[in-house]
């Protein structure tokens, strides 16, 4: 097998802001070439699939700036020092939506883009999820918290209505290989 690898040569911060920096890499390519390579850097996330106990999916719609559009999508976010994934998959189902998961299962974890970023998403299920008090909001977070049935979901992203990459994959995944184990 062909060595793919590239040595990096020196590295630096780019840009930084709070959530993710951006890396400028020099880098020697497995023929020997110098090049540049800059990439998106950020701590692991968590993505959660909630069902409540009547069997409905806790939903998120969420202003997405760079879109520029309300988004349809599942409670997600980055990981906080000292706290393991299922943790931050529980904190962030709170925060985000105000509901609590009785049973949290670890889904799988993936690469959304690996071309251009290190980003790594742990995706959950959580059962049982029940009301559990008032959201707790990030500063730049606008947030409405609605129920659907999890059919309308696998709908949306078949006919491309829903097109968050993250909340696609825990759907798509959820069906092809939890839907009939649950």
């Amino acid at each position: 097998m062909t060595d793919l690898g590239w040595e990096t040569v020196s590295e630096q911060i780019a840009y930084s802001c709070e959530g993710f920096d951006i890396v400028n890499e020099r880098v020697r390519l497995p023929d020997g070439t110098e090049a540049e390579f800059d990439y998106l850097t950020e701590g692991a996330s968590a993505v959660v699939l909630p069902f409540t106990t009547d069997g409905e999916v806790v939903v998120i719609d969420e202003w997405r700036h760079a879109v520029k559009r309300r988004n349809r999508g599942l409670p997600a976010g980055s990981l906080e020092a000292g706290e393991d994934r299922e943790q931050g998959a529980r904190r962030e189902l709170r925060e985000e939506t105000g509901y609590e998961a009785g049973k949290m299962s670890y889904l799988g974890g993936f690469e959304p883009a690996n071309g251009f970023s290190d980003a790594y998403f742990h995706y959950f299920v959580a059962r049982d999820c029940e009301p559990a008090g008032e959201q707790s909001l990030d500063v730049d977070e606008t947030i409405e918290v609605t129920t659907t049935a999890f059919g309308d979901l696998l709908d949306a992203v078949r006919s491309g209505d829903l097109e968050d990459g993250r909340t696609a994959t825990a759907i798509l995944y959820y069906a092809l290989f939890e839907r009939d184990e649950s």
